[in-house]
């Protein structure tokens, strides 16, 4: 099958390209390469999956025309997001990037020949500040990006209505590994620790329980729900570990891999974060067979393998 995987050079876009072109797929990835992070990081990903044959082009979904990247494509996946809950991010870029570049997405397939299946990755965020609840649960998300991602579904969801092509929406729960976003949670706790810098640990975080998920058990489900894609056509699926641990704990079991004490510096609490997230699976476990199986433990030991081999700011 032909299939486009929006924010390709990103984290789990890179992993799941390489996953879909290694089950036979022609994958082509799309990004436009956005400076939220350091681009070198992307540009390494896209370099990484043109050596595997998977042309990645440089677009950006809610400006550029999408015509002739989305000729002949049967599957999508749409990964590209604004992501993050700083305080000092520009509203206005989630809803553009999030909502506008999806509407947009969706303008450009209405009435596509040849496409027949539209995965949008969504988040844990749309529950809000507690997510260990099914799909059908009520969504109160509590952060600007949250609240796009939950628009962003409502639309894929009515925009796949009349179309020839149906959608699934795939939700992700606190999914790491490695390539992932700097700036998150483990990344940034395995370079304080090798570097005996303090840790920026925002107040009353270190009680905040997630539902740590590697990124190849994660990408595992994303692929199988394209594999059985009849089941889940018009199906919203959380995909992620059904067990949470705290940020202590994480930043406990980093330490123990760097072999290193972690340093603890304070700050402020963060408005948006959400206090638990564990989750349920059952729909996953029944359509998919999705059962993640990578320890805490051993993730973060490859997650810290490739910090190790990584120059990151």
């Amino acid at each position: 099958m032909r299939v486009l995987v929006t924010g390709a050079a990103g984290f789990i876009g890179s992993h799941l390209a390489e996953a879909l072109a290694d089950a036979g797929h022609d994958v082509t990835g799309l990004d436009a390469l956005t400076g939220y992070y350091d681009r070198s990081l992307k540009r390494n990903n896209v370099d990484r999956l043109a050596a595997r044959g998977i042309e990645t082009a440089r677009l950006d979904l809610a400006a550029d025309p999408l015509g002739p990247v989305l000729d002949g494509i049967e599957g999508v996946y749409h990964l590209a997001a604004q992501p993050g809950l700083s305080p000092e991010t520009d509203r206005r870029a989630f809803v553009r990037n999030n909502v506008r570049a999806t509407e947009r997405l969706l303008d450009a397939l209405a009435g596509h020949p040849q496409l027949r299946a539209f995965l949008f990755a969504s988040s844990s965020s749309v529950y809000g500040r507690e997510a260990t609840a099914p799909e059908d649960a009520a969504l109160a998300p509590v952060s600007v990006y949250g609240r796009t991602k939950r628009r962003a579904e409502a639309i894929v969801r009515a925009r796949a209505e009349p179309e020839r092509w149906d959608s699934c929406v795939l939700r992700l729960f606190s999914v790491y590994g490695p390539r992932e976003r700097p700036d998150k949670l483990i990344p940034k706790a395995l370079r304080c620790a090798r570097r005996g810098q303090a840790f920026p640990l925002f107040e009353g975080s270190e009680h905040h329980r997630r539902s740590f998920t590697y990124v190849g058990d994660v990408v595992e489900g994303l692929v199988t729900a394209l594999d059985r894609f009849p089941r889940c056509a018009g199906e919203v699926i959380n995909l992620g570990a059904p067990s949470s641990t705290s940020t202590l704990r994480v930043l406990e079991r980093v330490a123990e891999v760097v072999g290193r004490p972690l340093c603890i510096e304070r700050r402020p609490a963060r408005p948006g974060d959400q206090q638990c997230t564990r989750a349920c699976i059952e729909k996953a476990r029944r359509l998919l067979g999705f059962a993640p199986t990578t320890s805490l433990r051993d993730g973060i030991v490859r997650e810290a393998d490739w910090v190790g081999r990584t120059r990151i700011g």
